[in-house]
């Protein structure tokens, strides 16, 4: 089966896989049936953006890289699942939770190794693989909220943020060249969030690990940022750079 023929079946069967798991984390939920349903809405969401992000393409493909980007995705949205019940009823997270959110964290840089050796490298997979990267992280920043305050919702949303400013400044679209503390800023994030959610760690532990990882965070995006509005600023013509200055 080709590559176009394999997007359909991976698609039907994640969003498959991601049904029966959330139905089975829903009936051994103790949480209300409304925070059950917002949950297994929440991961829904997730679920549904990854299979469009792969049925979205043209022409429509789907790499064995792909297929592990959807598994990385489904762990994601039952995290959701279960964080989404927890950012209401408080307290520390399941350690299913912990579980599902470390084995999707573990996971990342497997689609870039497999899409390498397989030579299926492209531009979308990149894409939809930093997707779900920033998918893992709001969730786990939505489960860490109920721990040590909803400051910590800042590092879940802040890759949001810059793609919505994104739009209204279309510079900060362009492409940057490849930094290595920018991906190890990057892996920090989970893995900080991931540490406020051990039911062992110390709450001084559990709030500092998010706390140093969101000023790295704001360190890394600040300077992507002021690296592209230099750059934008550079290609402007000079009477536009004039009128900048003026007002």
């Amino acid at each position: 089966m080709g590559a176009a023929e394999r997007a359909l079946p991976d698609a039907l069967g994640t969003l498959a896989v991601y049904g029966l798991a959330a139905l089975w984390l829903t009936s051994a939920s103790p949480s209300g049936p409304a925070l059950q349903l917002a949950g297994v809405c929440a991961g829904a969401l997730v679920a549904g953006a990854a299979v469009g992000s792969v049925l979205r393409r043209i022409p429509r493909f789907s790499t064995p890289a792909d297929r592990v980007t959807l598994l990385r995705a489904v762990l994601v949205a039952l995290c959701a699942v279960l964080a989404v019940p927890q950012l209401f009823t408080g307290g520390r997270a399941n350690l299913l939770l912990l579980v599902l959110g470390g084995a999707a964290f573990l996971l990342d840089g497997l689609d870039g190794a497999v899409a390498r050796r397989t030579g299926t490298s492209s531009a979308e997979g990149a894409r939809f693989d930093a997707a779900t990267d920033a998918a893992l992280v709001l969730v786990l920043s939505v489960a860490s909220a109920a721990v040590v305050g909803p400051w910590v919702l800042g590092i879940g949303g802040m890759y949001y943020a810059f793609v919505a400013a994104g739009f209204f400044l279309p510079h900060l679209r362009a492409t940057l060249p490849p930094r290595p503390s920018r991906r190890l800023i990057g892996a920090c994030q989970p893995f900080a969030l991931l540490v406020s959610l051990v039911p062992a760690a110390p709450s001084a532990v559990a709030a500092a690990a998010p706390a140093v990882a969101l000023t790295l965070l704001l360190f890394s995006f600040g300077r992507d940022v002021a690296e592209l509005e230099q750059r934008h600023r550079a290609e402007l013509p000079l009477a536009a750079r004039v009128r900048t200055i003026v007002r």
